[in-house]
């Protein structure tokens, strides 16, 4: 079963968890420090808030949660071939679960992720930022500040960077505005 996803950052996890637990009539599927999510039956919905001070009521993202690697890579072809940018993420663990998941940005400026939960983390893991530029690109898809993104500072993602891209060194291929573009041509996913 797919769900659409509403990710909400708030100033009051314990208020907001109180609320939408009224709200929808269950209880959080997860709670973690800053963190809670709610598996809502029906309507079929993930809810998750973000603790995030100063920034309650505001939208963190959204989302589409599938069954299956396969319906993500699925995605990823189909979003790609109607020439949407895709921030393709690939085991990569965010919001407490090691997770499969493709970005893609709409008309204006709201991010979407189609995504599939592998397992379950004690870890946060990389938050969801969004490129504006080639140093956000690499925090975005790889996890990593561009100033530590050189050989010495491989993030799992980065180290399979170079037999995808062979020509690029490990410093600036993963997800650089040029690779990105160059990946997006080929078929093939720069991290």
């Amino acid at each position: 079963m797919s769900r659409v996803q509403l990710a909400l950052n708030v100033d009051d996890l314990k208020q907001a968890i109180a609320f939408y637990s009224t709200l929808f009539n269950v209880a959080p599927a997860k709670r973690k420090p800053g963190y809670a999510n709610f598996a809502i039956a029906e309507p079929p919905l993930k809810l998750v808030l973000l603790e995030n001070a100063g920034r309650g009521g505001t939208l963190n993202h959204l989302g589409v949660e599938v069954e299956t690697s396969e319906q993500v890579h699925g995605e990823i072809a189909r979003l790609s071939a109607a020439g949407l940018f895709t921030e393709e993420q690939i085991a990569t663990t965010c919001c407490f679960a090691t997770q499969d998941k493709v970005w893609v940005t709409g008309a204006d400026a709201e991010k979407w992720e189609v995504y599939t939960v592998l397992a379950d983390s004690e870890n946060f893991g990389v938050a969801p930022e969004f490129a504006t530029g080639d140093a956000d690109a690499v925090r975005a898809c790889c996890g990593t500040d561009a100033a530590e993104s050189g050989p010495d500072h491989l993030s799992r993602k980065q180290i399979r960077v170079d037999a995808v891209v062979p020509t690029r060194s490990a410093e600036n291929a993963c997800c650089g505005t040029d690779v990105k573009g160059e990946s997006a041509t080929s078929g093939v996913s720069c991290c």
